[in-house]
C-alpha cells in the first residue's frame, strides 16, 4: 500500500509577495491557465488535490520572487500564510517555510528566527540568488549561524536566471526556448548545484557543520556529477582547497534532496516532493507506485521517503504511525 506523504515543495502566494513580483514574473505564472489561483488558496482546491494524491501533510512555501523582496514584504507574507493556514480548518495538514528578504543576509536572519519562534514555521525556502549573486559570501554566516542555533533547515529553491546569465541560454531559436532552457528546462537546475559547491568551496560547511540545506529537482545535477566532483576537489594542484571534511561528506551529512533515488545518496536524505501546484500531485502519487512496484526499496524505506526523512529533519508529524 502506498503510504501517504509529507510534500516539501509546495509553492503558494501571499498578496504582499505576489504584488511585489515584477510584470514579467507575474506574466509568467498567469500564462499558466489555473495556476495563480491554485497559489492564492490554501483551502478546499488544495486540500482536494492533497487527498487525491495521498499526501498528508503539505509544508508550503511561497513560489520564486526574483531580485529578492522587502523585508517588510517577507514579513508580510509570512505572516499572511500563518493566517492562511490557520483559516484553513485543517491545520494539522500544513507546515510552513519562511519566505526571506535574501538580498539582505541580516535581514533574512531576523526574519528567519521571527517566522520560526513566532509563527512556528519549520525552517525557509529561498530563490537560489539575489540578482545573481549566490549566498558564499561571509555576509551570509549572519543567516547560516541563525539557521543552526535554530535548528531548522534552509531550502534553496531554482528561480529565473539574472539578465546577465539568462544571455547565455539565448540562441538561433525563439525567445521562448531560450527562457525555457534558462529556467525549468536546465539553467536553474544547475545553478543550484553550482551553488552547492560554492558554498563548500567557500568553507562555509566548515565554518556551520550543523547547517542543514534541501535542494530539490532530484538533487539539481550534484548526483549525476558528484564522484567526479569529489575527485576534482581534491586533486593536488588544482583541488578545491583545504577542507574540515571531504565533498562526499558533506553531501552525505549537510544536503537532503528531493525526490531522487540514486546509488550514491543515502536514503536517509531523500524526501518526497511534488512542486504544487506546478506538478500534479495524482502524478507524484503515480510516480511513487511506480517506484512501488519496482522493488527499488524496502517497505521500511518506502516510508523513510514518503514521510519519515521529513519528520525527522522538520519536527513535524504526519500522523502515518
Amino acid at each position: 500500500m502506498t503510504p501517504p506523504f509529507i510534500a516539501l515543495e509546495e509553492h503558494y502566494y501571499s498578496e504582499a509577495i505576489f504584488k511585489s513580483l515584477d510584470d514579467k514574473s507575474r506574466r509568467t505564472l498567469q500564462a499558466v491557465p489555473g495556476v495563480v489561483s491554485k497559489l492564492r488558496e490554501v483551502r478546499d482546491e488544495r486540500l482536494a488535490a492533497m487527498d487525491s494524491g495521498h499526501i498528508a501533510l503539505q509544508v508550503i512555501s511561497h513560489a520564486f520572487a526574483p531580485g529578492s523582496p522587502s523585508a517588510e514584504a517577507c514579513q508580510t507574507g509570512n505572516d499572511e500564510l500563518a493566517e492562511a493556514i490557520a483559516r484553513s480548518g485543517q491545520t494539522s495538514r500544513f507546515a510552513a517555510f519562511a519566505v526571506l528578504p535574501v538580498a539582505n543576509a541580516a535581514e533574512s536572519a531576523r526574519e528567519l528566527e521571527r517566522s520560526v519562534r513566532s509563527l512556528g514555521f519549520v525552517g525557509a525556502l529561498v530563490d537560489n540568488h539575489a540578482n545573481g549573486k549566490h549566498f558564499d559570501s561571509p555576509a551570509y554566516d549572519a543567516l547560516w549561524a541563525k539557521a543552526c542555533e535554530l535548528d531548522v533547515p534552509i531550502y534553496l529553491h531554482p528561480t529565473w536566471p539574472s539578465e546577465s546569465a539568462a544571455e547565455t541560454f539565448r540562441g538561433s531559436y525563439p525567445e521562448p526556448i531560450g527562457i525555457n532552457l534558462g529556467g525549468p528546462g536546465w539553467g536553474w537546475h544547475g545553478d543550484v548545484g553550482l551553488h552547492i559547491l560554492k558554498l563548500f568551496c567557500a568553507n562555509v560547511f566548515d565554518r556551520f557543520p550543523a547547517l542543514k540545506i534541501i535542494i530539490g529537482h532530484m538533487g539539481e545535477m550534484i548526483p549525476f556529477m558528484l564522484e567526479r566532483c569529489c575527485g576534482m576537489s581534491t586533486r593536488s594542484v588544482s583541488g578545491w582547497g583545504p577542507h574540515q571534511r571531504p565533498l562526499r561528506q558533506v553531501w552525505d551529512e549537510n544536503i537532503w534532496i528531493t525526490t531522487c533515488i540514486l546509488e550514491n545518496t543515502k536514503v536517509e536524505r531523500i524526501m518526497y516532493s511534488v512542486d504544487y501546484p506546478f506538478e500534479s500531485n495524482d502524478k507524484g502519487r503515480e510516480w511513487f507506485e511506480e517506484l512501488e512496484a519496482s522493488g527499488l526499496l524496502t517497505a521500511e524505506q518506502l516510508k523513510m521517503v514518503a514521510y519519515r526523512n521529513a519528520e525527522s529533519l522538520l519536527k513535524i508529524h504526519a500522523g502515518n504511525d
